[in-house]
C-alpha cells in the first residue's frame, strides 16, 4: 500500500519550528508492513488542496499533520471536506469535550473553539485527550479504488499518543495479512561512505531481496538492509566477515551506547580529560541510560594551569612539549585515571582551530590517549582538519573507538 504524508504548517517551512513528524511517522509505520513513499510540507494556506489532490490521485493511505486548529490559519478540515464534497457537520460528543476541557483548565472559550468539533460527514472523529483538535478519518471511494485519509493534530504532544493509540490499530486491520520486511542497521566506524560500499557492496546486492543503503555520519557510516530474514541473516555474515573490527554497533546502536553497555556488562569504569573536546565526551557517554554505573568523573581541563592543578599533569612537561602533545595526553589520561580511581580514562588534546595551529601541529591535529589500569597507556596521534563542531564529534566518536577496541 503506497502512503504519503503531508506536513502542513507555514513555521515547519520558515525554520521556526524542526518537523519531527516525518522521523516518528516513519518509525512507526514500519513494523505494519508500511513505508513511507512521499512526504510534502506545505504552508498554511490554499497549497494544502494541490498536496491532498496530488495525494489522492496515487496514494493508498494519506496522512495529514496539523492544520486542525481554531484559528483562522487552520483550514485542512475545510479543505478536505470542500475537496471530498462534504459537508461539515457538528460532532456533538467532540463539542462537550472541548467544553469540558476548557471548564477543566480555567481557559475562556471563543466562538472560533467550536469549529474543531466539525467533522466531514461519514468521517469517524478519533479522540484527542490530549489537546482540543480531534483527529479524522475518512474513507475516500472513487474509481473502484478507496483511499484512507487520516487528519492528525499538529503538535506532537497530540499526534504521538493518538496515532498508536488509534490511529495503528486502524491501519494494522488494513494491512492485515501483509508480511512485514525487517530492517537491521550496522555502524561502521573509521572508514568513509565509497571504501565501505567498495568493501561490502558487490556481495551485499547480490542477495536476492535485499535492500541496501548507506547514511554518512562524522567519523562513521551506517549500512541499512532491507529484507526478509534469511537476507538479513546473509548480510549480517557478509559484514562481519569483511569488517571484523570497523563494525562497532548493530540495531542502529550509537558508539556511545556500545561503550557504555560493554563498560556495564564487564563491571569496568570510565573518567575522562578533555581538552579540546571542552566536555563532549563527557556529555556523549552521559546521554546514555546507565552511564551512572560505569562513568566516575569528568576533567575539561581547558587551560595549561587547569591540567597541572586537576590532573597533575607537570608544568615543565607543557612548557616542554605543548598542551598538544603526546606526553601531555598520556598525563592527562592517567592523571584522571588515578584521581576517579576508574578503571579506564580517555583524554582529549588538540587544535580545533580556526587558529592556534603549527606547520608541526596544524590546525585539526589531536591526541587522544587511553590510560588502563593495570596495563601501559596507548597514545595516537589524528587529523580532523574541519570546523570545530564537526572536529569535537569526530574526536569524540574517535576516542570512543579506541576504547571499544581495547573492550571488544
Amino acid at each position: 500500500m503506497i502512503v504519503e504524508v503531508i506536513n502542513t504548517g507555514s513555521e515547519l517551512l520558515l525554520g521556526n519550528t524542526v518537523n519531527t513528524h516525518l522521523a516518528f511517522l516513519g518509525q512507526e509505520l514500519f513494523p505494519l508492513g508500511l513505508r513511507i513513499a512521499r512526504q510534502v510540507t506545505v504552508p498554511d494556506g490554499e497549497e494544502i488542496r494541490d498536496a491532498l489532490v496530488e495525494a489522492l490521485a496515487r496514494a493508498d493511505i494519506i496522512l495529514v499533520t496539523g492544520g486542525l486548529g481554531p484559528t483562522t490559519d487552520d483550514i485542512t478540515r475545510e479543505i478536505t471536506a470542500e475537496l471530498l464534497h462534504l459537508p461539515l457537520i457538528e460532532d456533538q460528543a467532540t463539542w462537550t469535550a472541548i467544553q469540558e476541557r476548557f471548564a477543566r483548565r480555567g481557559f475562556e472559550m471563543t466562538a472560533r473553539n467550536r469549529r474543531q468539533a466539525q467533522a466531514p460527514q461519514g468521517s469517524t472523529v478519533l479522540a484527542n485527550p490530549n489537546g482540543t483538535a480531534p483527529g479524522l478519518y475518512l474513507r475516500h471511494a472513487e474509481g473502484g479504488v478507496t483511499r484512507h485519509l487520516f487528519l492528525i493534530p499538529g503538535p506532537p504532544r497530540e499526534l504521538r499518543p493518538m496515532f498508536q493509540d488509534t490511529i495503528a490499530p486502524i491501519l494494522k486491520q488494513l494491512t492485515a495479512g501483509h508480511t512485514p520486511l525487517l530492517s537491521r542497521r550496522w555502524l561502521v566506524i573509521g572508514l568513509g561512505e565509497s571504501k565501505v560500499e567498495s568493501i561490502i557492496g558487490e556481495a551485499l546486492l547480490a542477495i536476492p531481496g535485499l535492500e541496501l543503503g548507506y547514511c554518512a555520519r562524522p567519523g562513521a557510516v551506517e549500512v541499512r538492509c532491507i529484507g526478509s530474514s534469511a537476507a538479513l541473516a546473509a548480510a549480517e555474515a557478509i559484514i562481519t566477515e569483511k569488517l571484523p573490527t570497523q563494525v562497532a554497533g548493530e540495531g542502529g546502536a550509537s558508539l556511545e551506547e556500545v561503550v557504555v553497555h560493554r563498560l556495564t556488562a564487564l563491571g569496568k569504569t570510565l573518567a575522562a580529560a578533555e581538552s579540546c573536546t571542552g566536555g563532549n565526551l563527557a556529555n556523549k557517554i552521559t546521554n546514555i541510560p546507565g552511564a551512572s554505573a560505569i562513568f566516575l568523573a569528568g576533567f575539561v581541563t581547558y587551560s595549561n594551569e587547569s591540567k597541572t592543578r586537576a590532573l597533575g599533569v607537570p608544568a615543565e612537561l607543557i612548557a616542554q612539549h605543548g598542551a598538544v602533545s603526546d606526553p601531555v595526553a598520556r598525563a592527562m589520561a592517567e592523571g584522571a585515571l588515578d584521581r576517579a580511581s576508574a578503571d579506564f580514562a580517555l583524554a582529549t588534546t588538540g587544535v580545533a582551530g580556526p587558529g592556534g595551529g603549527t606547520p608541526d601541529k596544524p590546525v585539526g591535529t589531536v591526541f587522544i590517549a587511553l590510560a588502563i589500569r593495570g596495563a601501559a597507556t596507548r597514545v595516537s596521534r589524528h587529523s580532523f582538519p574541519t570546523d570545530r563542531a564537526t572536529f569535537k564529534d569526530l574526536t569524540v566518536q574517535t576516542a570512543l573507538d579506541v576504547l571499544r577496541a581495547v573492550l571488544a
